[in-house]
């Protein structure tokens, strides 16, 4: 039996049989579906990498407003840039362990309050230039300056002094972190010329591809770097990333050949694109999660019954089945969930309650409508998940008008401006990293306007606790606090859905991010 699936799994590897045809044989011998997969991983790594080719990616997130600062990221296509063209200091794996990339060795003083990266050396940028130690303290630099309204500048801010030694990048933290090597991890983070300060959007970086087409919207092309340090990634000779930001575009573009690999499958057309021949779709449950977002600063959403009858009103299980198609979990109006290490989980689930809300909504005073705004390009099925919304609010009666927005400026116009609006978070890969991102106070990306004194207090206490079941009881109270006074309404955590062509090799389930962490052009390969 053996035998014949390890036979089987390399023609899968070579294209001269469907997946489907393999598990389907894997299930007839008895065997679990674990294993057989585990076997396909392992024939796709036998039979590659395979040089040479161009690989195709059609995503949505890209915007004609977009730009190669990797300070500005906030959407899929940007943050893909980024992956093709940079690299950042260290990664965090598919096992949740911190991998060492730019930065070769991490070392920390006993109190984790000192963090010393020994940069790589023999890495050159794109221009030709050498990466230094004192290029990555330029782009920390850059990164906590307010001026450059970076994503990663919560992450920042909690440090208090940075220097190079030798061939060494040193800093000091405020107060101790034992996550700090995650944060450096951030995808804003990536290490430039110089830090960016002279051409931030210049696309040069140290990464395995070289920036040579950069359409905002449209398209961005990638040629192999040739001198890149690590050969074991960037196997295609180019990489095109095409924008399509349609549901039915990026299916069809599939289907037809047109790309080779498509970012965020809408779930309710899953099983359709399963049934694609030579197509294969993909799933990972992780952190990511699709949510609607209050400014808890602005009226009318500054007050806290007006947030409760909201929270209430939310049908959380119709949204997993209607709008995830049973592709993810329910929520719990908190950004954390069990994929996170020290996650709880038994803070109380909050449940769709219509006289609840009803009885929040009289107490808020509140007269009138409330006004949401949204976009199919805010996460799969926004639209529809808002119309699904607008009716069970209805119920409590409560009036909810949808405004429906183009795609396009989404991300630069609504998202992070307006008071309420859907949006998603791809999550990060430590409950320090997701809360300093989005709810620190002094959070650039604090998209709720969550700013409470206690809760900061909270974060800092747990960044230095070395005992885990004390951290696990910070994490936990400010789960409770965030769940009942902050502007979040999580109602779903969704797994990464994505489809390829069966003619590309190398395929691993990371639960990071989107597309393998982004990583799926340059770790995948084109089979022959």
């Amino acid at each position: 039996m053996s035998n014949e699936l390890q036979y089987l799994s390399t023609l899968v590897a070579k294209g001269k049989m469907h997946r489907r045809a393999f598990l389907g044989r894997a299930s007839a011998l008895g065997v679990s579906s674990v294993f057989a997969n585990s076997l396909l991983v392992g024939a796709a790594h036998a039979e590659g990498p395979v040089k040479g080719g161009t690989i195709k990616l059609g995503a949505p997130g890209g915007e004609s407003t977009n730009s190669l600062d990797p300070a500005t990221y906030s959407s899929f296509i940007p943050f893909q840039n980024g992956k093709m063209f940079g690299d950042t200091l260290v990664e965090v794996g598919t096992d949740g362990n911190i991998v060492n990339r730019l930065a070769e060795e991490v070392g920390a003083s006993d109190d984790a309050k000192v963090w010393t990266f020994k940069i790589r050396k023999d890495v050159t940028f794109h221009d030709g230039k050498t990466m230094t130690p004192a290029d990555v303290i330029a782009t920390m630099e850059r990164h906590s300056d307010e001026n450059a309204k970076s994503g990663a500048l919560g992450l920042m801010k909690g440090i208090s002094s940075m220097k190079v030694d030798g061939d060494n990048f040193v800093l000091e933290l405020k107060d101790a972190n034992a996550d700090l090597p995650y944060l450096m991890s951030d995808y804003h983070l990536i290490i430039q010329p110089n830090g960016g300060k002279d051409a931030p959007d210049a696309g040069v970086g140290t990464g395995p591809y070289l920036t040579k087409v950069n359409e905002p919207g449209v398209r961005h092309g990638y040629e192999k770097n040739p001198n890149y340090w690590d050969s074991s990634r960037g196997h295609a000779d180019q990489v095109e990333l095409i924008v399509l930001n349609d549901d039915t575009a990026r299916s069809s573009a599939l289907q037809s050949g047109q790309v080779h690999m498509i970012e965020r499958v809408p779930p309710k057309i899953a099983e359709l694109v399963k049934r694609i021949p030579g197509v294969e779709l993909k799933n990972a449950p992780g952190r990511g999660h699709y949510v609607f977002i209050m400014h808890r600063d602005t009226a009318p959403f500054d007050n806290e019954d007006l947030r409760l009858a909201l929270k209430y009103g939310i049908n959380r299980q119709e949204m997993v089945d209607k709008i995830l198609f049973g592709y993810g979990s329910i929520g719990n109006d908190m950004p954390i969930n069990a994929a996170y290490p020290l996650f709880s989980n038994d803070i109380e689930q909050r449940t769709y309650d219509p006289d609840k809300a009803a009885f929040h909504f009289k107490k808020s005073g509140i007269d009138g409508s409330v006004l949401l705004r949204t976009a199919d390009g805010s996460f799969p099925g926004a639209v529809d998940a808002s119309q699904l919304y607008q009716e069970s609010l209805k119920q409590a009666g409560i009036s909810l008008e949808v405004k429906r927005e183009p795609n396009d400026g989404y991300w630069s116009d609504v998202w992070n401006k307006q008071p309420f609006c859907t949006s998603y978070w791809g999550g990060r890969p430590t409950q320090d990293q997701m809360y300093s991102t989005a709810y620190l106070s002094t959070a650039d990306w604090n998209d709720t306007r969550f700013k409470s004194p206690e809760f900061d207090a909270m974060l800092l206490s747990a960044r230095g606790e070395l005992d885990q079941v004390k951290r696990k009881q910070i994490y936990r109270d400010m789960g409770v606090m965030m769940n009942q006074t902050g502007g979040l309404i999580c109602p779903m955590f969704n797994d990464w859905l994505e489809a390829i062509s069966d003619k590309i090799g190398g395929w691993e389930s990371n639960g990071n991010q989107a597309m393998m962490d982004g990583f799926a052009p340059i770790k995948c390969w084109l089979k022959a």
